[in-house]
C-alpha cells in the first residue's frame, strides 16, 4: 500500500527542497545584486527617497539608518528574506493540497451518493482512485444487495399469497363441507377429513420451511458444533426413509464408509441430508433406485446422493438452491414444498465450511455434499 504514494510523497518533498533551494539563491542573489552589486546604488537611492518620503528623515539621517540596517545586518536580511520565501512556497504547497483534499472529498460523496458515475481526480492521487474504485464497487453492492432483499421479500409475499392460500383454502372448504352437509356418508366423511388433514400437514411442512430459512438469514451468529459419526446419521436416515421408498417402490442403496466423522450441529446436518434425500424421492421415477454414498475424499467427508428420474436442464443446475425456487412447479405447489429445502441445505452446508453441487446425467441426478473431516487428537 505504501509503495502506491511513494511518487505523491517524492512530489511534495521535491516540491519543499526545491522551494526551500529557490528561496536560498534568491534571496543570495538579490543580496549581491541589490546590496553589493551592480543595482546598490539604485537600490541605496530608493531606500533614501523612501526614508525622507514616509519617515521624514533628513539625507543623512536616511543614509545612517541604511548604512545601520542594510550595511549591517545583510545576514539577518539574507535569513528573513530566505524564510519568507520559504513560507510563501509552504503555502503555496499546503493551498495545493487544499484543493486536493477538496477533491477527495466531492470524489468520496460522489462514491456514496453516486456511484455509477466515473471519478475525476487529478494525477497526483491517482494512487487513491483504486481505493475509491474499490469502495464504489462495495457501494454498488451493498446496494445490489439491497435490491436481492426487497426481491427476496416480494418472493416471500408471492410465495405466503399463494402457497399457503391453497392449502388453506382447501382445508377450510373441506371442513365448511362437512359441517354444513349432514346428508354425507361415513365414507365421504373419512375421504374429506383425510384431504383435509393431508391439506394441514402440507400448510406445516411449508410454515416450517419458512420459518427455517427465515432464522437462518436472521442468525448470523456462533454455532456450537460437536464431533459426528456421520456414518451412523446417514445409516439411521436410511432407515427413517424406508417407508417413502416403499411408497414409490424405490430401491435404496447404501454404500457408507465406516468411521466417518465431521464437525458441526448434529440436528442441522441431519436436516441437510433429510432435504437432499427428501428432493430425490420426490422426483425419483417410480421404481428407481436411490443411492446413498459416504467416503473420505481430498480430505474431506463426501457424501452422495443419486437417484434415477428426468435430467435436469444444465441451465437449470445454478438455480436449484435458489429460495422458492422449484424445478416442476405444478407439482411441487400440489405436493412438494416451497422450494427451500434445498436453499436451506446449502445455507446450513456453507456454515459447516462445506458445499454441495448438483450434476444431471442422462436419467441420474446426483447431489454431492462435502464437509471438513474431524480428526481426533491423539
Amino acid at each position: 500500500m505504501k509503495h502506491r504514494y511513494t511518487r505523491l510523497k517524492l512530489k511534495m518533498l521535491l516540491f519543499v527542497v526545491v522551494s526551500a533551494l529557490a528561496a536560498a539563491v534568491a534571496s543570495i542573489v538579490l543580496m549581491e545584486l541589490v546590496v553589493d552589486g551592480i543595482f546598490q546604488d539604485p537600490f541605496a537611492k530608493c531606500f533614501v527617497w523612501g526614508a525622507q518620503t514616509f519617515f521624514g528623515q533628513t539625507e543623512p539621517e536616511a543614509l545612517e539608518t541604511y548604512q545601520h540596517y542594510i550595511r549591517n545586518y545583510k545576514q539577518e536580511i539574507l535569513t528573513a528574506g530566505m524564510l519568507l520565501l520559504l513560507l510563501i512556497s509552504l503555502y503555496v504547497l499546503f493551498g495545493r493540497i487544499a484543493r486536493w483534499m477538496e477533491q477527495l472529498r466531492r470524489s468520496i460523496r460522489q462514491v456514496a451518493s453516486h456511484p455509477e458515475r466515473p471519478l475525476d481526480l487529478p494525477k497526483e492521487l491517482l494512487p487513491l482512485r483504486d481505493d475509491l474504485d474499490a469502495l464504489r464497487r462495495q457501494v454498488e453492492g451493498q446496494a445490489e444487495a439491497v435490491k436481492e432483499n426487497e426481491q427476496r421479500r416480494q418472493d416471500l409475499i408471492a410465495f405466503l399469497a399463494h402457497d399457503l392460500k391453497t392449502p388453506l383454502t382447501s382445508v377450510v372448504g373441506y371442513l365448511t363441507l362437512l359441517k354444513d352437509d349432514p346428508g354425507l356418508t361415513h365414507e365421504q366423511r373419512a375421504k374429506f377429513t383425510g384431504i383435509a388433514l393431508d391439506k394441514a400437514r402440507r400448510l406445516e411442512e411449508l410454515l416450517g420451511e419458512f420459518f427455517d430459512i427465515s432464522r437462518m438469514d436472521l442468525d448470523s451468529g456462533p454455532e456450537e458444533h460437536s464431533p459426528i459419526q456421520l456414518s451412523m446419521l446417514l445409516e439411521q436416515l436410511a432407515d427413517e426413509f424406508y417407508p417413502l421408498f416403499a411408497e414409490k417402490e424405490l430401491q435404496c442403496a447404501v454404500e457408507i464408509e465406516h468411521h466417518l466423522m465431521v464437525l458441526g450441529d448434529p440436528d442441522k446436518l441431519a436436516r441437510v441430508f433429510d432435504n437432499v434425500l427428501r428432493n430425490a424421492v420426490s422426483y425419483s421415477i417410480p421404481g428407481g433406485q436411490v443411492y446413498i454414498q459416504a467416503q473420505k475424499a481430498d480430505g474431506q467427508a463426501q457424501v452422495t446422493i443419486r437417484n434415477e428420474g428426468l435430467e435436469i436442464p444444465e441451465g437449470e443446475l445454478a438455480n436449484i438452491f435458489r429460495k422458492f425456487y422449484r424445478l416442476d412447479a405444478a407439482r411441487s405447489s400440489r405436493t412438494g414444498g416451497a422450494g427451500l429445502g434445498l436453499a436451506i441445505a446449502k445455507e446450513i452446508v456453507e456454515r459447516h465450511g462445506g458445499g454441495i453441487r448438483a450434476e444431471s446425467n442422462g436419467r441420474l441426478t446426483s447431489f454431492t455434499i462435502t464437509l471438513p473431516l474431524y480428526e481426533e487428537e491423539p
